[in-house]
């Protein structure tokens, strides 16, 4: 018995306990490390011409339930005595990579296993390995012999063709593991599938099947159905992403996202990438027909499947695509620097290139559709307009100048979803601001007192009915130089939208002003109103929706529920509700008050913001009609 080094046994332990945060992922090093064997014998054959073909070489898995045992086989190069001893001997040494620095690159070879610790992931389920190696052109077969860190054998065995026999003894189950479910067709069968379909060479699994009618011939007996083995290719070996795009049809990339990412409908589009250059990578990009019901919940998971040579290493790598994209569906498929776990992905240029990269690509595709297909983008960003809003708000604001053309809003006059340039774009000569209103649907806008000015002024007003979209205009601030002016801001910025305000007037907006002390920030005379008697606005960062927002977000104690806008109550100076008003400020002050509390009321109901007292404003409204 040979014992590891006290280092190795450190890293062993580690390694077995800390690593690898999935068990199952150990038949999945395996096989990559099968693949390597492969790739070695069929790149001296290239070299060689000993007449080997791509079609010579599989990888078999088979099961022996009775002695709880698991083969994994190659009839790759295989390994002598001494490179038994120096490649599973020393643990972290990697025959691999010791033989990938010595090749030229070639475009047929891609050795995964760098870093010669993922062949000892096999002892997190197993009690005992047995390694049994015979290399190309050796007459004579070793076997590597370790139950862990107490050591490893090495020994001569019988082996009548090259390659490598990895026997593994599964360990018992316990209450926490079902170490069983790995010699089972069912749970091999998934894993491979899972982590290892894209492997160039088949790999195949020992499966019993009935045997048919014609060799077992009925007899009318309970006689037990008889069973035969064979051999069965899981794999699909090429990945859809490394075919020629001119190879695939648009019905093969849609049953592809279909499997892979278990969704009934087609995609609503597709990127094929192949990326050549500083940085190589291929990359099959979807956006999904709807919105996950989830997305914005904490339970939504992000990210894009990372693979390297064919082998997955990441289900859900969120560094590739970033948040406002979140929802688009994919793979990347690149060379990696990986760290001693295919688990754990360094976080180095290369990979920030990729991630750079495929967001340029997803929004200018974006970009192209608006351009190009304007019907098919407005039925995209119905779906995910409200995605993109959020990718504006979130970051303080730091992705706006890469998001800010792809979004739209209604416009009144256009009657259609139109960008900011389209609207810039049809503005008057003498417009300032790009305005805009914000509620709870576009008709409840087009309604809004405060925009009846603006509008009759010849100027277009924008929709905006999400929660999120005042937030996210806030931090884009300007467009082409014009700012952005919520119609309901204290100052529109219209010519004579504020009355002036007379030596008479002056006391009795003062009455009213604390008459309502407490719930307004001010009380002034409009000339914005037309038909509307009052209105609201407001002045100061929070406006009347974002105090909308705040009081619907969870109390979480830090104050933020608490946020009010400075409302301002705007009474229209040609309405007769005023000459009203002017002469119970001569007449009854007392009923003035009432009818100043209606009037807040009615303007909070049109904002659509909370009457503090109901059944005050049901009782006052009643009086006041009945008299």
């Amino acid at each position: 018995m040979k014992n590891f080094k006290t280092e190795s046994k450190r890293v062993l332990d580690l390694m077995v306990n800390s690593i690898y945060t999935h068990k199952e992922i150990f038949l999945r090093e395996l096989i990559s490390n099968c693949s390597d064997a492969i790739d070695k014998l069929y790149y001296k054959s290239l070299q060689e011409n000993i007449g080997l073909s791509r079609a010579d070489f599989d990888i078999k898995i088979k099961s022996d339930k009775e002695k709880r045992t698991l083969t994994i086989s190659d009839n790759g190069i295989g390994m002598t005595a001494e490179e038994l001893e120096n490649n599973l001997g020393t643990i972290a040494k990697s025959g691999s990579l010791a033989f990938k620095s010595t090749q030229e690159k070639k475009e047929d070879i891609d050795i995964i296993g760098q870093f010669g610790v993922g062949f000892y992931s096999v002892f997190m389920v197993a009690d005992k390995v047995e390694v049994v190696s015979k290399a190309y052109g050796e007459e004579k077969a070793n076997m590597w012999v370790s139950s862990g860190t107490e050591g490893y054998e090495i020994k001569n065995a019988e082996k009548e063709t090259n390659g490598t026999d990895i026997i593994i003894y599964i360990k018992a189950d316990t209450d926490d593991d079902n170490y069983s479910e790995y010699l089972e067709y069912y749970k091999q069968r998934e894993l491979i599938k899972r982590y290892s379909d894209y492997i160039r060479y088949p790999i195949k699994i020992e499966n019993e099947v009935p045997v048919s009618s014609s060799e077992n011939e009925k007899d009318g007996s309970d006689k037990k159905i008889e069973t035969k083995k064979e051999w069965e290719t899981i794999n699909s070996m090429i990945p859809l992403w490394k075919k020629s795009k001119s190879e695939i049809t648009d019905e093969d990339y849609n049953k592809f996202y279909k499997d892979m990412f278990y969704d009934f409908d087609d995609p609503f589009m597709h990127q094929h990438i192949s990326a050549e250059g500083a940085v190589e990578y291929k990359a099959l990009l979807y956006i999904p027909k709807k919105c996950p019901e989830a997305y914005f919940s904490k339970y939504f998971e992000r990210g894009l499947k990372l693979y390297s040579n064919g082998v997955l290493i990441m289900e859900k790598c969120k560094d590739l695509i970033p948040e406002y994209f979140g929802f688009v569906q994919g793979l990347v498929d690149c060379e990696l620097s990986l760290n001693i776990s295919r688990e754990m992905v360094q976080h180095d240029r290369g990979l920030q290139r990729i991630a750079t990269n495929i967001e340029k690509q997803i929004r200018k595709e974006l970009q192209d559709m608006l351009a190009n297909d304007r019907e098919k983008y407005v039925e995209f960003y119905k779906n995910f307009g409200l995605q993109l809003k959020v990718g504006i708000y979130n970051n303080w604001g730091m992705d706006k100048d890469k998001l800010q053309d792809l979004i739209m809003f209604y416009s009144v006059k256009q009657d259609k979803l139109v960008t900011f340039k389209e609207y810039i774009e049809a503005m008057p000569e003498d417009q300032k601001y790009v305005y805009y209103a914000t509620g709870s649907s576009i008709l409840s806008i087009k309604k809004m007192p405060q925009a009846e000015k603006v509008l009759k002024s010849g100027y277009d007003v924008l929709c905006m009915t999400d929660n999120v979209d005042e937030f996210a205009i806030k931090y884009i601030g300007s467009y082409n130089a014009k700012e952005f002016k919520n119609v309901t801001d204290g100052n529109t910025g219209i010519e004579n939208a504020t009355e002036e305000v007379s030596d008479e007037d002056k006391p009795i907006l003062e009455f009213i002003k604390q008459s309502l002390a407490g719930e307004v920030f001010d009380v002034r005379l409009s000339k914005k109103l037309d038909e509307h008697p009052v209105c609201l606005s407001s002045e100061g960062e929070v406006s009347l929706e974002m105090e909308k927002v705040f009081r619907n977000m969870p109390n979480t104690g830090d104050g933020t529920n608490d946020l009010r806008a400075k409302k301002i109550l705007e009474i229209n100076a040609e309405h007769k509700v005023y000459e009203k008003i002017k002469s119970l400020y001569q007449s009854n002050q007392d009923e003035l008050k009432e009818i100043a509390q209606i009037l807040l009321d009615q303007a909070k109901l049109i904002e659509g913001l909370p009457i503090e007292d109901i059944d005050k404003f049901v009782s006052l409204t009643a009086k006041h009609i009945s008299d």
